[in-house]
Protein backbone atom coordinates (compact mmCIF):
# COMPACT_ATOMS: atom_id res chain seq x y z
CA UNK A 1 0.00 0.00 0.00
CA UNK A 2 1.56 2.96 -0.45
CA UNK A 3 2.50 5.61 2.40
CA UNK A 4 2.00 9.33 2.72
CA UNK A 5 4.69 10.60 0.83
CA UNK A 6 3.61 9.46 -2.08
CA UNK A 7 0.26 11.14 -2.11
CA UNK A 8 1.83 13.71 -0.93
CA UNK A 9 3.71 13.38 -4.36
CA UNK A 10 0.58 12.85 -6.42
CA UNK A 11 -0.96 16.29 -4.95
CA UNK A 12 2.15 18.05 -5.79
CA UNK A 13 2.36 16.90 -9.40
CA UNK A 14 -1.32 16.94 -9.82
CA UNK A 15 -1.35 20.30 -9.02
CA UNK A 16 1.69 21.42 -10.93
CA UNK A 17 0.09 19.75 -14.21
CA UNK A 18 -3.32 19.95 -13.78
CA UNK A 19 -4.75 22.95 -11.69
CA UNK A 20 -5.87 26.49 -12.98
CA UNK A 21 -7.37 25.01 -15.81
CA UNK A 22 -10.57 23.18 -16.89
CA UNK A 23 -9.72 19.47 -16.60
CA UNK A 24 -11.98 16.48 -18.99
CA UNK A 25 -12.73 13.64 -16.12
CA UNK A 26 -14.10 10.72 -17.31
CA UNK A 27 -14.50 6.99 -16.37
CA UNK A 28 -13.42 4.44 -19.23
CA UNK A 29 -14.18 1.40 -17.01
CA UNK A 30 -17.81 3.17 -15.90
CA UNK A 31 -17.70 3.16 -12.71
CA UNK A 32 -16.82 6.67 -11.75
CA UNK A 33 -19.02 7.67 -14.69
CA UNK A 34 -21.71 9.69 -12.97
CA UNK A 35 -19.28 11.26 -10.31
CA UNK A 36 -17.08 12.38 -13.31
CA UNK A 37 -19.46 14.33 -14.85
CA UNK A 38 -19.81 15.90 -11.85
CA UNK A 39 -16.44 17.63 -12.47
CA UNK A 40 -15.79 17.34 -15.95
CA UNK A 41 -14.48 20.42 -17.59
CA UNK A 42 -14.70 22.26 -14.52
CA UNK A 43 -10.98 23.98 -13.30
CA UNK A 44 -8.86 22.09 -10.60
CA UNK A 45 -8.90 24.84 -7.85
CA UNK A 46 -6.02 23.00 -6.16
CA UNK A 47 -4.99 19.23 -4.68
CA UNK A 48 -4.24 18.46 -1.42
CA UNK A 49 -3.23 15.66 0.70
CA UNK A 50 -3.54 13.80 4.58
CA UNK A 51 -2.45 10.80 5.18
CA UNK A 52 -3.38 8.18 2.60
CA UNK A 53 -5.82 10.27 1.23
CA UNK A 54 -6.01 12.50 -2.07
CA UNK A 55 -8.39 15.28 -2.91
CA UNK A 56 -8.92 17.52 -6.21
CA UNK A 57 -11.10 20.34 -5.43
CA UNK A 58 -12.86 21.95 -8.43
CA UNK A 59 -14.97 25.14 -9.09
CA UNK A 60 -18.13 24.65 -8.14
CA UNK A 61 -17.60 22.61 -4.81
CA UNK A 62 -16.72 19.21 -5.93
CA UNK A 63 -14.18 17.29 -4.25
CA UNK A 64 -12.45 14.01 -5.87
CA UNK A 65 -11.75 11.90 -2.83
CA UNK A 66 -9.20 9.27 -3.48
CA UNK A 67 -7.74 6.46 -1.35
CA UNK A 68 -5.53 4.11 -3.11
CA UNK A 69 -5.92 0.87 -1.29
CA UNK A 70 -3.36 -1.66 -1.68
CA UNK A 71 -3.53 -1.98 -6.11
CA UNK A 72 -4.64 1.82 -6.66
CA UNK A 73 -2.05 3.42 -8.42
CA UNK A 74 -1.70 6.15 -10.86
CA UNK A 75 -0.37 6.17 -14.38
CA UNK A 76 0.95 9.68 -15.91
CA UNK A 77 1.41 10.61 -19.40
CA UNK A 78 2.11 13.51 -21.58
CA UNK A 79 -0.64 14.46 -24.07
CA UNK A 80 1.11 16.55 -27.02
CA UNK A 81 -2.00 19.00 -28.36
CA UNK A 82 -1.76 17.76 -32.00
CA UNK A 83 -1.90 14.10 -30.96
CA UNK A 84 -5.24 12.12 -30.42
CA UNK A 85 -5.86 10.50 -26.68
CA UNK A 86 -4.01 6.99 -25.98
CA UNK A 87 -6.88 4.51 -25.33
CA UNK A 88 -7.33 3.82 -22.05
CA UNK A 89 -5.08 0.11 -20.60
CA UNK A 90 -7.02 -2.04 -18.32
CA UNK A 91 -9.68 -0.77 -15.92
CA UNK A 92 -9.24 2.81 -15.78
CA UNK A 93 -11.52 4.32 -13.06
CA UNK A 94 -10.92 7.82 -13.80
CA UNK A 95 -9.06 9.40 -16.42
CA UNK A 96 -7.83 13.08 -15.96
CA UNK A 97 -6.48 15.19 -19.03
CA UNK A 98 -5.64 18.69 -19.16
CA UNK A 99 -3.85 20.56 -21.64
CA UNK A 100 -0.58 19.08 -21.97
CA UNK A 101 -0.39 15.96 -19.58
CA UNK A 102 -3.18 13.34 -18.94
CA UNK A 103 -3.58 10.75 -15.87
CA UNK A 104 -4.93 7.62 -15.27
CA UNK A 105 -6.12 5.62 -12.06
CA UNK A 106 -6.55 2.29 -11.51
CA UNK A 107 -8.22 0.36 -8.74
CA UNK A 108 -8.18 2.39 -6.08
CA UNK A 109 -10.02 1.52 -2.81
CA UNK A 110 -12.11 5.17 -2.75
CA UNK A 111 -12.36 6.82 -6.01
CA UNK A 112 -15.78 9.49 -5.28
CA UNK A 113 -16.90 13.24 -5.48
CA UNK A 114 -17.62 14.71 -2.31
CA UNK A 115 -18.24 18.14 -0.69
CA UNK A 116 -16.27 20.09 1.93
CA UNK A 117 -18.10 18.84 4.94
CA UNK A 118 -17.50 15.59 3.96
CA UNK A 119 -13.70 15.66 3.66
CA UNK A 120 -13.69 17.60 6.85
CA UNK A 121 -15.50 14.16 8.24
CA UNK A 122 -12.62 12.21 6.44
CA UNK A 123 -9.98 13.97 8.22
CA UNK A 124 -11.72 14.08 12.03
CA UNK A 125 -11.28 10.54 11.67
CA UNK A 126 -7.82 10.85 11.01
CA UNK A 127 -3.87 11.54 13.26
CA UNK A 128 -1.58 14.19 12.18
CA UNK A 129 0.46 13.60 8.88
CA UNK A 130 3.59 14.23 9.70
CA UNK A 131 4.07 15.87 5.89
CA UNK A 132 1.62 18.72 6.71
CA UNK A 133 2.37 21.97 8.24
CA UNK A 134 -0.73 21.83 10.56
CA UNK A 135 0.47 18.18 12.33
CA UNK A 136 -0.21 18.19 15.66
CA UNK A 137 1.87 15.64 17.06
CA UNK A 138 0.85 16.47 20.97
CA UNK A 139 -2.77 14.88 19.58
CA UNK A 140 -1.01 11.65 18.50
CA UNK A 141 1.07 11.39 21.88
CA UNK A 142 -2.14 11.63 23.58
CA UNK A 143 -3.55 8.73 22.16
CA UNK A 144 -0.18 6.28 22.18
CA UNK A 145 0.29 7.20 25.97
CA UNK A 146 -2.89 5.79 27.29
CA UNK A 147 -2.80 2.77 25.25
CA UNK A 148 -1.68 -0.57 25.86
CA UNK A 149 -1.97 -1.75 22.40
CA UNK A 150 1.30 -2.32 20.92
CA UNK A 151 3.35 0.51 19.65
CA UNK A 152 4.18 -1.37 16.12
CA UNK A 153 0.12 -1.31 15.88
CA UNK A 154 -0.48 1.77 16.78
CA UNK A 155 1.93 3.67 14.01
CA UNK A 156 -0.39 1.82 11.95
CA UNK A 157 -3.78 3.20 12.48
CA UNK A 158 -4.49 5.49 10.59
CA UNK A 159 -6.35 7.48 13.43
CA UNK A 160 -2.95 7.69 15.53
CA UNK A 161 -1.09 9.15 12.92
CA UNK A 162 -1.77 9.21 9.14
CA UNK A 163 0.42 8.47 6.33
CA UNK A 164 2.59 5.64 8.46
CA UNK A 165 2.63 2.21 6.62
CA UNK A 166 4.64 -0.83 6.97
CA UNK A 167 7.94 0.44 5.85
CA UNK A 168 7.94 3.32 7.51
CA UNK A 169 6.44 1.61 10.99
CA UNK A 170 9.25 -1.21 10.69
CA UNK A 171 12.21 1.22 9.79
CA UNK A 172 11.58 4.00 12.67
CA UNK A 173 10.87 1.57 15.37
CA UNK A 174 14.31 -0.11 14.54
CA UNK A 175 16.08 3.27 14.31
CA UNK A 176 14.66 4.13 17.45
CA UNK A 177 15.60 0.69 19.18
CA UNK A 178 11.96 0.24 20.07
CA UNK A 179 10.33 -3.00 20.58
CA UNK A 180 7.65 -3.37 18.20
CA UNK A 181 5.44 -4.94 20.75
CA UNK A 182 5.86 -2.35 23.73
CA UNK A 183 2.79 -1.06 24.75
CA UNK A 184 1.96 2.14 23.74
CA UNK A 185 1.95 3.63 27.68
CA UNK A 186 5.54 2.05 28.32
CA UNK A 187 6.93 4.84 25.45
CA UNK A 188 8.15 7.79 27.02
CA UNK A 189 7.71 11.21 25.87
CA UNK A 190 11.14 11.56 24.83
CA UNK A 191 11.17 8.86 22.70
CA UNK A 192 8.09 9.95 20.86
CA UNK A 193 9.58 12.76 19.94
CA UNK A 194 12.82 11.53 18.61
CA UNK A 195 10.45 9.53 16.81
CA UNK A 196 8.16 12.16 15.52
CA UNK A 197 11.25 14.31 14.38
CA UNK A 198 12.59 11.20 12.74
CA UNK A 199 9.43 10.67 10.91
CA UNK A 200 9.34 13.94 9.82
CA UNK A 201 12.42 14.05 8.50
CA UNK A 202 12.51 10.51 7.01
CA UNK A 203 8.81 11.43 4.79
CA UNK A 204 9.97 14.96 3.35
CA UNK A 205 12.76 12.47 2.27
CA UNK A 206 10.31 10.53 0.93
CA UNK A 207 8.48 13.29 -0.76
CA UNK A 208 11.36 14.44 -2.26
CA UNK A 209 12.88 11.69 -3.46
CA UNK A 210 10.09 9.19 -4.54
CA UNK A 211 11.16 6.63 -1.79
CA UNK A 212 11.68 5.53 1.23
CA UNK A 213 15.65 5.47 2.30
CA UNK A 214 15.84 4.70 5.86
CA UNK A 215 19.73 3.44 6.33
CA UNK A 216 21.85 5.38 7.44
CA UNK A 217 24.73 5.84 4.66
CA UNK A 218 27.58 3.91 7.31
CA UNK A 219 25.15 1.21 7.42
CA UNK A 220 24.35 1.33 3.22
CA UNK A 221 26.17 -1.80 2.33
CA UNK A 222 26.73 -5.39 2.46
CA UNK A 223 22.98 -7.42 2.25
CA UNK A 224 21.24 -6.29 -1.17
CA UNK A 225 17.51 -4.70 -1.13
CA UNK A 226 14.92 -7.04 -0.39
CA UNK A 227 14.13 -6.27 -4.00
CA UNK A 228 16.36 -4.87 -7.08
CA UNK A 229 14.44 -1.77 -7.30
CA UNK A 230 14.10 -0.52 -3.59
CA UNK A 231 16.72 1.03 -1.04
CA UNK A 232 18.07 -1.13 1.59
CA UNK A 233 15.68 -1.33 4.85
CA UNK A 234 17.03 -1.84 8.33
CA UNK A 235 14.01 -4.94 8.80
CA UNK A 236 11.59 -4.58 6.19
CA UNK A 237 11.15 -7.59 4.16
CA UNK A 238 14.77 -9.02 5.42
CA UNK A 239 12.89 -12.07 7.81
CA UNK A 240 15.44 -14.32 8.00
CA UNK A 241 18.36 -12.35 7.28
CA UNK A 242 21.15 -10.88 9.26
CA UNK A 243 20.68 -7.60 11.00
CA UNK A 244 22.96 -5.31 9.13
CA UNK A 245 24.15 -3.73 12.70
CA UNK A 246 24.23 -7.07 15.18
CA UNK A 247 23.80 -9.95 12.78
CA UNK A 248 20.66 -11.50 14.86
CA UNK A 249 18.51 -13.13 12.48
CA UNK A 250 15.93 -10.62 11.58
CA UNK A 251 12.16 -11.40 12.89
CA UNK A 252 8.74 -11.53 11.09
CA UNK A 253 5.20 -12.12 12.73
CA UNK A 254 1.79 -10.68 11.59
CA UNK A 255 0.24 -7.50 13.97
CA UNK A 256 -3.30 -7.20 13.59
CA UNK A 257 -3.18 -8.22 10.27
CA UNK A 258 -0.12 -6.85 8.60
CA UNK A 259 3.13 -8.66 8.23
CA UNK A 260 6.20 -6.89 11.03
CA UNK A 261 9.76 -6.85 10.86
CA UNK A 262 12.00 -6.34 13.46
CA UNK A 263 15.51 -6.87 15.36
CA UNK A 264 15.18 -8.79 18.91
CA UNK A 265 18.59 -7.72 19.71
CA UNK A 266 18.33 -4.23 18.23
CA UNK A 267 15.37 -3.77 19.61
CA UNK A 268 14.73 -5.49 22.84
Amino acid sequence: MPEGHTLHRLARLHQRRFAGAPVAVSSPQGRFADSAAAVDGRVLRRTSAWGKHLFHHYSGGGIVHVHLGLYGAFTEWERPAADPLPAPVGQVRMRMVGAAFGSDLRGPTVCEVIDESQVAEVVARLGPDPLRRDADPSWAWARIMKSRRPIGALLMDQTVMAGVGNVYRSELLFRHRIDPYRAGQQITEAEFAAAWTDLVALMKVGLRRGKIIAVFPEHDHGAPSYRPDRPRTYVYRRAGDPCRLCGTTVRTAEMEGRNLFWCPTCQS
